[in-house]
């Protein structure tokens, strides 16, 4: 494993990236009514994961980058209460991929932040 020099490094943050990309991806064939609703709600808590995780990588102390990394899994747990309301609303068909690639992220949200804890 190489030294991880950047909060781009972390493969969280780049799967959080991904959960961005995907989040968009399948909000862009919801209804047009729900523009200003679930959709944007959706989208808000997806690019929030990502930057939280950054934003804390940069805010320098060990205690402030396990509060934001907890922020990140808070709007990861959004985001997938966001997409069962949408599959529930049969919205989208397709959730298995998102869903997955939430769960991943949950695990290894939860290992940094653990980590970052105990070495605090």
């Amino acid at each position: 494993m190489g030294k991880i020099n950047s909060y781009k490094d972390l493969i969280v943050w780049q799967k959080g990236i991904e959960i961005v990309l995907l989040s968009y991806s399948i909000s862009k064939n919801f209804p047009s009514d729900e523009k200003f609703g679930l959709i944007s709600q959706l989208r808000r808590a997806a690019v929030s994961i990502p930057s939280n995780i950054a934003e804390g990588w940069g805010r320098g102390t060990k205690a402030h980058y396990a509060n934001f990394l907890k922020t990140a899994r808070g709007y990861l747990l959004e985001l997938e209460t966001q997409l069962i309301i949408s599959e529930k609303l049969t919205y989208y068909k397709n959730f298995e991929t998102i869903f997955s690639l939430i769960d991943e992220e949950s695990k290894m949200l939860n290992s940094l932040i653990k980590k970052v804890e105990t070495s605090a």
